[in-house]
């Protein structure tokens, strides 16, 4: 696991040196315990190394025999002994016992191809001397990050924006259709970022450039909804644990130790549960984060599954208390905005368990494969009530609007009016709306003038009904999957992953992630994975048996946090400091005499603001870490 950042150069050689150790200097936390660099007199690679696998040697950059292959590598590639034995047999000698060695020789043997050799979670980049040519390339689900800026005069990338930034030719211009982006999703989706110029790189996508040209951009994998033969249940379920099997015993290969991150839902107690069984009688540690609200808290779910599996277990409140001593340091945490609350608390969780282990496995991708969230049954409820007359859905949603507010978790007016919010729009879009954001005429009203005039044209869910169309299927189930993927997992749930377990040095594992079960998922006729109103029924029916009924079969939670009556209780002061209105006229991006009434009306618990005044608290200490003094286009 590593921070990797490199550039064309542009000058001489010695000249690189000094921009390329800032760069990675500022991925330290990615990798504390090693560095390493290769320059010449076209690029400069760096890279900062946490030691998971080959303790000894395999500092990076490596490279092939004769040096003409140069790789760097944020991840892990879990089937690099595989590789590496079919590459012995066609004569390479490996010097170290690396998996980013593996990379050098496989681009050779393979070329491009050779990132779908690759079983793993990676941003990596090749330099062919030879060819004088770079290639980048972000793993399929995107786990790991991968920023680029393709300038007039240079060609920069990173694992984060703030190595970029680092560099001297990138601009630290803000975006404005990005900032809109943010405020419709919660983050800014791929590849956008919050930077003018500045792109990440797509999942499953790899890109190929030269010195003074341009780059080109190829995808060389997406979720593919083709139907199989068909195929019992009892055959699905099995084919199902027979792959997440295989997938939790690749992720369990480390050289350092190794834990579990434990919710108490399906998804992280099935991960522990067959990762107990291949530890030959050692037992795992777990680690689980709660709240004292216990509307919020999962902690007695997570301590039945430790207790079911017999694991070492060990948790943690997060209280606002804990919260407020974080928020101003959490602009630098989150490298670019991100509006879920739930960062903070995983931060504090990975930060936990970083004092025992180095490496933990997670349940991420579980209820984005198998349609785990409420709005998957949302959707199916739209499109019955869909069927209504609009002035009887009109009339259904006043009672709804009137309700007051709730503190608790998933309240059912909270719920609701996200529900009806969300109604009259298209399939996307309302369920784009139920996850959260702002729609652009909603947005109109809270940007200043300026900042008005600048996004009066501009759509900022424009792209979403074109990005979920390369799904390619008609299923509305199968679509909603795609979506959920795309967007609000590989854009909000493992950014959150990836930058507060990075924070702390800690590499985090996805089972369900792995291609081949995503492949076997997508495979799976829908209505195995949503029957009726039952979710995950599928993987339901694979794990049973193997965690308690009463943790198989409860209401799904996701890890939310008491944010909204935190606002108005412990961090009430920070949200009036920071939303003052004097420092948000000083700003310039947000009309201050509406944020003043969004605050007065949430402090005084008359409405629900909590999402946006999150997130524009999120955007205010993002923006005095990086760009105090907005420049914006």
């Amino acid at each position: 696991m590593c921070g990797i950042a490199g550039f064309f150069v542009n000058g001489r050689a010695e000249d690189a040196r000094g921009p390329l150790r800032r760069m990675t200097d500022s991925l330290r936390h990615r990798g504390p315990d090693d560095e390493g660099f290769y320059v010449d007199d076209q690029v400069a690679l760096g890279a900062r190394r946490l030691r998971i696998i080959d303790l000894e040697t395999g500092q990076q950059p490596l490279a092939n025999e004769d040096g003409s292959v140069r790789v760097i590598q944020n991840g892990e590639i879990y089937n690099f002994a595989h590789l590496r034995e079919r590459l012995e047999r066609h004569g390479h000698r490996f010097r170290t016992r690396s998996d980013t060695e593996v990379i050098a020789h496989a681009y050779e043997v393979y070329g491009d191809d050779c990132v779908a050799q690759f079983d793993g979670m990676f941003a990596l980049a090749i330099w062919d001397t030879s060819a004088r040519r770079l290639l980048l390339a972000r793993d399929r689900m995107g786990e790991k990050p991968l920023y680029y800026y393709a300038g007039p005069d240079t060609f920069v990338f990173g694992s984060e924006l703030r190595a970029l930034l680092a560099h001297p030719l990138v601009p630290t211009v803000l975006s404005l259709e990005s900032l809109s982006r943010y405020l419709a999703f919660e983050y800014v989706p791929a590849p956008y970022s919050i930077f003018a110029g500045v792109q990440k790189l797509l999942p499953g996508q790899l890109l190929t450039v030269s010195p003074g040209e341009k780059p080109s951009l190829h995808r060389y994998w997406d979720l593919d909804f083709r139907p199989e033969r068909p195929v019992s249940e009892t055959e699905w379920a099995d084919r199902l644990m027979q792959q997440l099997e295989t997938s939790v015993r690749q992720r369990m290969i480390s050289d350092v130790p190794l834990g579990m991150f434990l919710s108490g839902g399906i998804d992280s107690g099935a991960i522990v549960a067959l990762a107990a069984r291949m530890t030959g009688g050692r037992p795992l540690k777990t680690f689980a984060i709660g709240f004292a609200d216990a509307s919020f808290d999962e902690r007695p779910y997570a301590r039945l599954v430790a207790q079911h599996c017999g694991t070492e277990h060990e948790e943690t409140i997060f209280s606002p208390h804990d919260m407020l001593a974080l928020v101003d340091d959490v602009g630098g945490l989150l490298d670019e905005p991100l509006v879920d609350g739930s960062f903070l608390p995983t931060y504090a969780l990975s930060r936990l368990a970083r004092h025992s282990v180095a490496v933990t496995l997670s349940g991420d991708g579980g209820d984005e494969l198998f349609c785990g969230y409420p709005t998957f049954l949302a959707d199916r409820g739209a499109r019955w009530i869909g069927r209504l007359p609009r002035w009887a859905q009109a009339v259904a949603a006043r009672p709804v609007n009137r309700l007051r507010p709730s503190a608790r978790y998933g309240s059912p007016e909270f719920l609701l009016k996200q529900f009806f919010r969300g109604l009259p729009h298209g399939a996307e879009l309302r369920t784009q709306l139920l996850l959260g954001g702002l729609l652009a005429s909603e947005q109109s009203r809270l940007f200043s003038p300026a900042v008005r005039a600048a996004c009066e044209r501009f759509d900022p869910h424009e792209d979403l009904p074109g990005v979920v169309a390369e799904s390619r299927t008609r299923d509305p189930i199968e679509r909603l999957i795609y979506q959920h993927c795309k967007f609000y997992l590989a854009d909000q749930n493992l950014v959150n992953v990836d930058r507060a377990s990075m924070a702390c040095g800690l590499e985090v594992r996805a089972p369900f992630l792995d291609h081949n079960l995503v492949e076997l998922a997508c495979r799976m006729p829908a209505h195995l994975k949503l029957r009726g109103w039952t979710t995950k029924y599928i993987l339901k029916r694979a794990l049973d048996g193997l965690l308690p009924a009463s943790i198989l079969h409860r209401r799904k939670q996701g890890f939310g946090v008491p944010i909204g009556p935190w606002l108005r209780g412990p961090l009430r002061g920070v949200l009036e400091t920071r939303l003052a209105a004097d420092r948000v006229t000083r700003v310039g991006l947000f009309d201050a005499a509406v944020v003043t009434r969004l605050v007065a009306e949430h402090v005084a618990g008359q409405s629900d603001h909590r999402k946006i005044l999150w997130a524009l608290l999120m955007l205010d200490a993002w923006r005095e870490s990086y760009v105090p003094r907005a420049r914006w286009t």
